[in-house]
């Protein structure tokens, strides 16, 4: 039986809850696998088996197989795989096990989140269409902020010439900013230092493709990252699926939530890390003022701050002391 969005945990390895799992559009992905009819579907980037999960509960009520490639499974994904007969694992990268499968009725993509990565998936799942057809593509991750930023895994399994210079450890990005700072925003190390421009993102990868295919339809859900939902105009399902993913087709009122969502996102890791820096900056100081407690050099400056007082040569200051340094202490 499919579990209800209610009896999904989508934050399952997801701590701080930034909505990073495809699971949190489950109401809308299972109808969608539901109206192609799909009997095989192929997951790229099953990581930790959060969406696999799902589909394996579905595939059980509907008779469907599923495919979860992923090169480095988690310990949770190789147990589900293990548990559902209906769950194959390939640990392969996706453009390894792409082109050497049979042809899925629905492809869900979340694996490497840059260009090359998702435009050559696609090509790979267009050549493998054979006669009947491309089918059913959904994307994650095509709207802030690999849209328009590519993201790498290992940039050295990528060509040279489709590589962006990557932030490494000098900064972090933050939605509205097409560059990086410093001091704060996602740590996001493995990202490009510039979003947007020619060959950049996962959104960007995804129009280059159906541009060149005018029979493709792109449609772009601005939630949770973003999902993305390609399909051929003219497949006999065509007029199942777009009624499921056309009210949400770029909503401005969708993406204006989005926005707002994904700056506080940011604005609480900002703050996370700047409490995780005052509570260091804490207990190197308590381990100092510990240190001066239990030191005989605290001790004589006691009796000589009592001895400047009384001789009138400190008027005015309050003598240092043990039990000031106690009260701060405990504060």
């Amino acid at each position: 039986m499919v579990p209800s969005p209610e009896e999904i945990d989508p934050y399952k390895h997801d701590p701080d809850r930034w909505g990073t799992s495809m699971a949190q559009m489950v109401s809308l992905l299972v109808p969608s696998l539901d109206a192609v009819s799909a009997k095989y579907v192929v997951e790229v980037g099953a990581y930790g088996g959060d969406l696999t999960s799902v589909l394996a509960a579905w595939a059980e009520s509907s008779g469907a197989r599923i495919a979860a490639i992923d090169p480095s499974p988690q310990p949770a994904l190789v147990e589900l795989a293990a548990m559902h007969p209906n769950v194959e694992l390939i640990r392969a990268k996706s453009l390894d096990a792409l082109g050497a499968i049979e042809r899925p009725d629905a492809v869900v993509l979340d694996g490497d989140h840059n260009y090359y990565s998702v435009i050559s998936e696609l090509n790979l799942i267009a050549e493998n269409a054979g006669e009947e057809g491309f089918p059913l593509v959904l994307m994650h991750d095509v709207c802030w902020p690999h849209a328009r930023r590519d993201d790498y895994f290992d940039s050295t399994q990528i060509p040279a010439d489709f590589v962006q210079p990557v932030i490494g450890g000098s900064g972090g990005i933050v939605p509205g900013n097409e560059g990086i700072v410093t001091g704060g925003g996602l740590p996001y190390v493995r990202s490009a230092k510039t979003e947007g421009g020619l060959r950049n993102g996962v959104l960007t990868a995804a129009e280059d493709f159906v541009r060149e295919r005018p029979t493709l339809r792109l449609a772009v859900v601005p939630a949770f990252f973003g999902l993305g939902a390609i399909w051929p105009i003219a497949a006999p399902w065509a007029s199942t699926v777009e009624p499921l993913f056309a009210p949400f087709d770029r909503s401005l009122l969708m993406e204006r939530l989005e926005e707002n969502r994904v700056i506080h996102v940011a604005r609480a890791h900002s703050r996370l890390i700047e409490i995780w820096e005052l509570r260091d900056r804490l207990v190197r100081q308590e381990a100092l003022l510990d240190r001066l407690l239990d030191s005989s050099a605290i001790t004589v400056a006691e009796k000589l701050s009592r001895l400047r007082l009384r001789a009138g040569v400190a008027s005015g200051q309050d003598a240092i002391s043990k039990d000031e340094i106690r009260r701060v202490r405990s504060c």
